[in-house]
């Protein structure tokens, strides 16, 4: 008799929204933490230009169009021009380099496992584009700001969630992160593309040469920031010079360096150079652009107009209706195509208001509303009015439907955080190691200890003839 055919065995379907490993939850842990702390900055920031700009519009418009910079190099540029072009240069090189240990070491290197996160991003961008052309196709308005809403501003939403308070778990900040990562890479490929009018194909040559030289440099293990910083500055330039927006400079270079460690690194230079250039951007460049983009008169009238008006009216339900509603969709889709399994320990819901925060797009969508309105000083203003509005209604949905789960995600971020050995990895990491339940074997028993003392103890004192009834 034929022995019977095993049945075949199911594949393992992949967990959406799982724990992390411990390099990418450390790694999380020290990004999230500058960004955060930058984020409340630029909240900072964003009230102050608020304040300045309804108070004293002149001043801060003379501070704002105060220009300086070598006229003989291009470069005589206004203050709020040296910080959409230059400040946000660092901004996105923060941004390359993000990107670029995402696709070697993080969570884009497996595709299957990005197939969640780029889907969810790029639905993310699509629906808002799409909500907003519909709107004003409807109403008869300007398309030209299509890409206005496509944008997550990550620090912005992380200072939310500090302010709030939630305890997010790490798996849906990763998530976050993630898709803000995605997210600007191509708002970077928008620009380039969408925003681009004129070439000087010399200035761009030049600086497609600095970027080869850079790179060989990386190459060749040349170390000094007295090399890479003039050769930044000289590639700048000339990406400015040719008419492509300055900020592709910065994510260029942010590719090119190294993220993988090699024997005895405990960090690669790409993660090095990140770690030290990471608070210059989320505490200083994009504050100060902030500072100089968000100073928008918000008049009673001004504000009324925001939801009258087909393009205005577009960049809100953008945010708040076409980033949810992606995010959202896309991510759902994504699980069924790929057969992946939502983590038990949360729910769709927590997905929703995690795409709902997204739609937070301080940052880039005023860069591109400046960009897509170039010369129409009255429109930017109303767009930026568009993004402050939305921003702070997808913020507030946010706070809602996360402050609804607070003690759920309280509870999973002590679990994952809990270290009872004090030897400074949570406890969740080392179920399979025999060391850690050997030392926690050690605590038990010496409280075992304790307590038998104190029992005795105890028992004596009830045995005294004086001792309380």
């Amino acid at each position: 008799m034929a022995a019977p055919t095993p049945a075949p065995v199911p594949p393992s379907r992949r967990t959406f929204l799982g724990r992390l490993s411990l390099p990418e939850r450390n790694y999380l842990a020290d990004a999230l933490r500058t960004e955060t702390v930058g984020g409340v900055i630029l909240l900072v920031a964003a009230v102050v230009a608020l304040v300045w700009a309804n108070t004293f519009y002149s001043g801060y418009r003379a501070v704002s169009d105060f220009h300086f910079g070598p006229e003989s190099l291009g470069l005589n540029l206004s203050v709020a021009h040296w910080a959409a072009d230059g400040l946000l240069a660092v901004f996105f090189f923060v941004a390359g380099v993000e990107l670029k240990r995402e696709l070697v070491a993080g969570e884009l290197r497996d595709p299957k496992a990005a197939a969640l996160p780029v889907v969810a991003a790029l639905c993310g961008m699509a629906v808002p584009a799409l909500v907003y052309t519909l709107v004003n196709v409807v109403g008869g308005g300007s398309t030209d700001g299509w890409a206005v809403p496509t944008a997550t501003d990550i620090a912005f939403a992380l200072a939310v969630l500090a302010v709030i308070g939630t305890s997010l778990p790490n798996a849906l900040r990763a998530f976050l992160l993630t898709l803000a990562v995605v997210d600007d890479l191509l708002a970077i490929l928008i620009i380039a593309i969408f925003f681009t009018e004129r070439i000087d194909f010399m200035a761009l040559i030049g600086a497609f040469i600095g970027l080869a030289v850079f790179y060989l440099l990386l190459r060749r293990n040349v170390r000094g920031w007295y090399i890479y910083l003039p050769l930044a500055l000289v590639i700048w330039g000339l990406m400015y010079n040719s008419g492509i927006h300055a900020t592709i400079a910065g994510v260029a270079m942010g590719l090119m360096l190294r993220c993988t460690r090699r024997d005895g690194e405990t960090h690669s230079p790409g993660e090095h150079i990140e770690h030290l250039i990471r608070p210059l951007s989320a505490g200083i460049a994009v504050p100060l652009f902030a500072l100089f983009s968000a100073g928008v008169s918000l008049s009673g009238g001004a504000l009324a107009d925001v939801f009258t008006r087909p393009e205005t009216l577009g960049v809100v339900l953008g945010l708040v209706v076409g980033k949810a509603t992606g995010i959202f969709g896309g991510t759902w889709l994504a699980t069924r195509f790929t057969k992946a399994e939502l983590n038990k320990d949360l729910a769709w819901a927590d997905v929703f208001a995690v795409a709902t925060l997204a739609g937070i797009g301080f940052t880039v969508s005023l860069l591109i509303g400046e960009l897509a309105f170039v010369g129409n000083e009255d429109m930017i203003n109303e767009i930026k009015a568009a993004v402050l509005i939305g921003s702070l209604t997808a913020a507030v949905l946010a706070c809602v439907l996360l402050k609804l789960r607070v003690r759920r995600y309280r509870a999973l971020y002590e679990a994952e955080e809990l270290d009872e050995d004090e030897d400074g990895v949570p406890d969740v990491y080392e179920q399979d190691d025999p060391e850690y339940h050997l030392r926690m074997a050690a605590i038990h028993e010496k409280k075992a200890a304790e307590h038998r003392r104190l029992a005795e103890q105890a028992g004596a004192t009830r045995s005294e003839p004086d001792s309380p009834a």
